[in-house]
């Protein structure tokens, strides 16, 4: 009897801890169209995998009497399970216990899944929706944030790691997910920002709504914080399976080939008339790259902030790949800061965690005008070119059309120890364009002709010569700088080719403690 006692008494504290702060505050988490710490890893992970840990955890606060109120699990949900059958470890915020607010037995919850992740080796993801540090415990709650950046930190490039935000995000609460590799935001509740509306107003005097301060629209397509938006919280966490579907569990690892019916040498003719005849006429880089991937699907990374180069997954013959590729279809392909800083943040992570590179190049230059030089593109640009020359997985580039100047060593040239360079018929490899060309090298004689008309043909004569002499990729072929003129509707075959020749790919870097990349 006292043994039926004594499970009755342990089904009865896990019932306990499962309802959190209670009905009426998830009740409430419902009202507000937001789902619970535990409804949100049950639609995570695979159904039946999750083991809970520290379920009995309080907090051990006596200041302001908070010894009287006391939860089990103290405000976030933890353990491990599977997604797709692979192994991870998670963490997620309860809100209905002080709405989600960080404890020192919170942080020590967190703190020891990814320990356990680190040493297994398995990817962490965490579950955002918190009010921040709990008020009443003071510095006890700021230290509780110290060991979890520690640990992000410790992490970084170790194991995957992943932050979904579905409520607020604020103050020392950012910086956990701002250390992980990817961040993503719930369109509808969620928000991150250092301080909130009331003390900017107080500080500065302007007026802004959460919303517009910190929301999911305005990180993902302004400051470059959030790499995904959901529409819904289910649509965001469906998003993390399908994101670590092309990442490896680990850096010893090799991301998970998934098999295809999509042949290695499929043809695709619309390659072959994707280019427009007019040099300075946009297309879609995104039609180049369903065309050459398996079964046509890529998932963009950053979509909606510096929408001039594109990145993101894809297999490709069934291995997972990271895609770089300028977009002429916005401000004709240029780079600028913001998208040098999105390429370079991509290609590292690519390569801390073995997944090659695949890099699609029409680019005319860098973005110029004051207000670049002032936001420091040299150093934006510098974290780029760092990065692919860095990097020592394999590194395949395709240059479609143009590829100009010092943004044509940026990405991921010959020089840089990319692996294989191919280019279309179409490449244009060069200082500059022709015009810009022709107006240096015969600036002199172009002041001597006053006639218009006789300017423009001299214009025109002189970067015809231009054009046939430097404006194809033969050039570049001759000094050995691009490896093979290719055919474009072969494309996806020669670069699957040439990423399976590269799988046994040994590369090295000098010793040292760490690089002083340009950040």
């Amino acid at each position: 009897m006292a043994f039926e006692q004594k499970i009755k008494e342990l089904l009865d504290k896990r019932e306990e801890a499962r309802i959190g702060g209670g009905q009426k505050r998830i009740d409430k988490q419902h009202e507000q169209g937001k789902l619970t710490a535990r409804e949100r890893i049950a639609l995570l992970l695979d159904e039946g995998s999750f083991e809970e840990f520290d379920m009995f955890v309080t907090h051990r606060c006596t200041n302001f009497d908070m010894q009287k109120q006391s939860f089990l699990g103290d405000g976030v949900v933890t353990g491990h399970g599977t997604v797709n059958g692979r192994p991870v470890y998670v963490f997620a915020q309860d809100f209905t216990v002080f709405g989600g607010s960080l404890s020192e037995t919170m942080a020590l919850k967190i703190c020891k899944i990814m320990d356990q992740a680190m040493k297994v080796g398995a990817p962490v993801i965490g579950l955002n929706d918190s009010g921040g540090a709990r008020i009443q415990e003071g510095c006890s709650a700021l230290a509780g944030f110290g060991e979890i950046f520690e640990r992000n930190i410790l992490a970084s490039g170790v194991v995957p790691q992943i932050s979904a935000i579905f409520g607020p995000c604020a103050g020392g609460s950012v910086y956990s997910p701002a250390l992980t590799d990817f961040i993503l935001m719930s369109k509808q509740n969620s928000y991150m920002f250092l301080t909130g509306p009331k003390v900017v107003k107080t500080v500065t005097g302007e007026d802004v709504t959460v919303d517009k301060l910190g929301g999911a629209m305005v990180h993902a397509s302004k400051s470059g914080v959030a790499h995904f938006v959901g529409e819904t919280e289910e649509a965001t966490l469906q998003l993390i399976r399908n994101l670590l579907s092309y990442l490896p569990s680990n850096n010893f690892e090799e991301a998970p080939v998934r098999p295809t019916n999509d042949p290695i040498d499929r043809k695709e003719d619309s390659l072959n008339e994707i280019i427009p005849d007019n040099p300075n006429a946009a297309y879609d880089v995104k039609g180049v790259i369903s065309a050459i991937v398996d079964d046509g699907e890529f998932l963009e990374v950053h979509e909606r902030f510096a929408p001039n180069l594109v990145v993101g997954f894809a297999h490709m013959g069934g291995m997972s790949v990271g895609v770089v590729a300028n977009q002429p279809k916005s401000m004709a392909g240029v780079l600028d800061s913001n998208a040098a800083r999105k390429g370079a943040r991509f290609v590292r992570f690519c390569d801390a965690f073995n997944i090659p590179l695949v890099t699609l190049v029409d680019v005319p230059g860098f973005l110029p005008g004051t207000g670049q030089e002032y936001n420091g593109v040299i150093a934006h640009g510098a974290k780029m070119l760092f990065a692919y020359g860095e990097a020592t997985v394999p590194k395949v580039t395709v240059t479609l059309r143009k590829s100009y100047g010092g943004a044509h060593i940026v990405m991921s040239c010959k020089q840089l120890r990319s692996d294989i360079n191919y280019a279309w018929p179409t490449a244009q490899i060069a200082v500059m364009g022709a015009s810009g060309a022709t107006e240096v090298l015969h600036g002199r004689e172009l002041k001597e002709i006053t006639d218009p008309e006789e300017k423009a043909k001299f214009m025109a004569e002189k970067e015809k010569e231009y054009n046939d002499q430097f404006a194809n990729p033969y050039n570049a072929a001759k000094f050995g700088y691009i490896d093979d003129v290719i055919e474009p509707r072969n494309t996806r075959f020669r670069v699957i080719r040439a990423l399976q020749a590269l799988q046994t790919k040994k590369d090295a870097l000098p010793m040292k403690k760490h690089c002083n990349i340009p950040l």
